[in-house]
């Protein structure tokens, strides 16, 4: 996935308003456009987006833990809030943009440094004004269940109509 190293990097609002958030996300994953650079800082990135739902692939590794060693719980937030936030903007039309509103996280079990896990966001709806979505965070190798999430953004018509 490209990475913006710049604000220069990014796509620029006038042309991302003239696509469908699907599209955007489409030519994310393609490498067509710049992913969020909080990814990459992270150690996550989009890898599969599709109508409704986004999926990320991350590793945290030592640099995303808190002082008593296991991965700090705004890692898990923050790879939960872009899957989630990425499902809504599959759903977000040509000439709006969107922003998480809020958002809520559980966290099940403790992740192991150094393994690799997959994160799902799925929308549960999204309308004129709101979109709604959960996410999971899942060990790629195992299976199992590390975190779940809930969010709720905001839909906003930017075409000045």
């Amino acid at each position: 996935m490209k990475v913006a190293k710049s604000p220069d990097d990014l796509l620029p609002a006038k042309e991302m308003l003239s696509m469908t958030g699907l599209e955007v996300m489409q030519g994310v994953v393609a490498g067509k456009y710049p992913g969020p650079p909080m990814g990459h800082t992270l150690g996550y990135g989009l890898v599969k987006i599709d109508a409704g739902r986004a999926v990320f692939h991350g590793t945290p590794e030592f640099s995303v833990t808190n002082p008593s060693g296991p991965v700090h719980g705004g890692w898990y937030g923050a790879i939960l809030d872009s899957a989630m936030a990425c499902a809504v903007m599959t759903k977000v039309p040509r000439g709006s943009s969107y922003t998480t509103l809020e958002y809520k996280i559980n966290i099940i079990r403790p992740i192991p440094l150094g393994m690799k896990v997959e994160c799902t966001g799925t929308v549960d709806h999204v309308g004129r004004s709101t979109g709604i979505a959960r996410g999971e965070i899942r060990g790629v190798e195992n299976g199992k269940l590390y975190a779940t999430g809930s969010t709720t953004c905001i839909v906003m018509d930017m075409s000045g109509r």
